[in-house]
């Protein structure tokens, strides 16, 4: 009870960290992946350092804190200050995977050809679409489940998908292996890991919050309609006490990179 009535009084102040970089936004090749799913100048991660120890208790605190301090607003552009009321959404995302193994069973389940060739639909009710997408979007596809439900929840599979789905003029890959090495690269961005000490294992230490924030008018953040490719992400770290903005708006992305 102490520990929760505390995560409810803290409050928090970040700094960016200027000279955080990240490969997914720097490597040229993923930059031209990026800008053929047209989400090139659409996708960003921008980090800060914060003050206190975090802890899942105070994750709507922490949040809240987040969008209010004027460094972190001050690196958000076409926001104001002034008219944010407390957040709408602030739900945890299960980040636990430290290998691909998760998406093994894509390989062997009839979505892909044995060469890696995603499986295309020809019939009427989905002309342009393919077995990929079907099973990432469609709970009525046979294979929606190949991924298990708890899997699904898992941040590394909502990042997989998000990069399959792409922006609004997205043309999608012919193999599954550019979403995968794309995926990989920006989760070991983006994720914080640790051995145990004991068991000698690795495993994630990083606190994923998937976040959505509401002003005077209504939803403001990340943009003021609901689509499911746009979002954005908290991912803390809590023992470096860095947080990472990780987001990505809905659109027409650059066609230059």
């Amino acid at each position: 009870m102490d520990e929760e009535k505390y995560a409810f009084e803290q409050t928090f102040s970040f700094n960016a960290l200027r000279t955080k970089t990240f490969s997914f936004l720097q490597d040229k090749d993923t930059l031209a992946r990026l800008m053929k799913w047209s989400m090139l100048g659409r996708i960003s991660a921008q980090s800060f350092s914060f003050d206190h120890s975090f802890s899942p208790y105070s994750s709507e605190k922490f949040a809240l804190c987040f969008f209010r301090d004027p460094e972190v607003l001050s690196s958000l552009r076409k926001m104001d200050a002034g008219v944010w009321v407390p957040l709408g959404i602030v739900e945890p995302t299960p980040c636990t995977k430290v290998s691909m193994e998760l998406f093994d069973p894509i390989y062997s389940c009839g979505i892909l050809r044995p060469t890696g060739h995603v499986v295309k639909c020809f019939h009427d009710v989905y002309p342009d679409s393919d077995e990929l997408r079907q099973m990432l979007q469609d709970e009525e596809s046979e294979h929606y489940y190949v991924v298990g439900r708890e899997e699904r929840g898992e941040f590394l599979f909502s990042l997989f998908k998000h990069l399959c789905l792409g922006g609004e003029l997205c043309q999608y890959e012919d193999t599954i292996d550019p979403y995968i090495s794309t995926t990989k690269q920006i989760y070991k961005d983006l994720i914080s890991v640790q051995k145990d000490p004991e068991t000698k294992k690795i495993g994630v230490v990083s606190k994923v919050l998937k976040v959505c924030v509401f002003d005077e008018s209504g939803r403001c953040f990340p943009g003021v309609r609901e689509e499911e490719q746009t979002f954005a992400y908290l991912i803390v770290d809590p023992y470096r006490r860095h947080v990472t903005l990780f987001c990505h708006f809905y659109g027409v992305g650059n066609f230059t990179v």
